[in-house]
């Protein structure tokens, strides 16, 4: 007869039931779902699915397709408007304004990621070090995000006047050689790229002033009893920390670059040295000749270019995350 003290230390058996599933040694527990948790679920999930594929996949894709027809947005597509690869052979080669766009969204880019990104990191970095009136300058330099773009294509407007701040800051008039910032072919790409980054250095200067906030302190502590100088504390050991930040700080700023339109379309309709690629898509598939085929294949074109640097940056990150 076995001895009761035994019995008593043995383990108890595992209940069994609906809920239990044995896999192997180990047993995982899974909650059944009731027909109000699926449903539940069904709406949580399903809702953003569908307006994720109505708002976003879908007129993506079916601008890919009308990119390869001469449809003119009304009527039924017939085998007749399918043009294949027409529409890219003459934006490359007979579509003067093509090039020109593409050279001025390709600088929107390079400014915005080598100048305004770095500046709102830079303001960033220096408010998470809590100086002196930070809650005030914070507010200064996002005040800039909450207004529309349209609204800051005509501030900018008023201080590029001939008349205007600037030009009155620097001492020139009317009747002294005022700079036509905005009228003069070679200037006023850069005027604009300046009134945009106004905006977009305090979006992307709250933006890492976030993740700032969320780095562990020790690992600073750990560098200063190192140490490592403030640069060398950020390179080497915040900046590799804020690599999701990072992520989404490339890719705020392709797109905010992309897309850009509003300013250059205040300004002088996008044109005369303000072309983009946004406004030759506005221009063609809404105007009276309709071409929507010639504007999708246009920005077909916008959207590989945006994919390219962020799909880089992705797999860079992801690699050395790997290793």
């Amino acid at each position: 007869m076995p001895d009761p003290q035994v019995l008593s230390l043995a383990p108890a058996p595992a209940p069994t039931g609906a809920g239990v599933v044995a896999s192997g040694p180990r047993r995982r527990r899974f909650s059944i779902l009731t027909r109000r948790d699926k449903i539940v679920l069904l709406v949580i999930v399903g809702i953003p699915v569908f307006l994720d594929i109505a708002f976003i996949w879908g007129p993506t894709v079916a601008s890919i397709l009308f990119s390869f027809t001469n449809w003119q947005g009304y009527g039924g597509i017939t085998a007749q408007n399918i043009v294949g690869i027409q529409n890219y052979t003459f934006l490359f080669t007979q579509y003067t304004l093509f090039w020109p766009a593409l050279i001025h969204n390709l600088m929107w880019l390079a400014f915005f990621v080598f100048i305004a990104s770095p500046i709102g990191i830079f303001f960033a970095v220096l408010l998470d070090r809590e100086i002196r009136g930070s809650r005030f300058y914070q507010n200064v330099f996002y005040f800039p995000v909450v207004l529309s773009l349209a609204v800051v294509g005509i501030i900018w407007e008023l201080q590029y006047a001939p008349d205007g701040f600037i030009d009155s800051a620097l001492g020139l008039t009317k009747q002294t050689n005022a700079i036509d910032w905005l009228g003069n072919p070679s200037l006023n790409i850069w005027a604009v790229l300046v009134a945009a980054s106004w905006r977009h250095v305090g979006y992307i200067m709250v933006l890492y002033l976030a993740g700032l906030k969320s780095v562990d302190p020790t690992l600073r502590e750990a560098a200063a009893i190192d140490g490592a100088s403030d640069v060398q504390t950020f390179f080497r050991v915040i900046f590799p920390v804020m690599a999701p930040i990072n992520v989404v700080i490339v890719v705020v700023t392709v797109i905010e670059s992309l897309r850009a339109f509003d300013l250059a379309y205040i300004i002088n309709q996008g044109t005369n040295g303000l072309e983009l690629l946004s406004i030759l898509i506005t221009n063609n598939s809404i105007s009276e000749a309709s071409l929507v085929g010639r504007g999708s294949a246009i920005a077909v074109i916008l959207l590989v270019i945006s994919l390219v640097p962020i799909t880089l940056y992705l797999t860079r990150v992801m690699r050395s995350t790997g290793e």
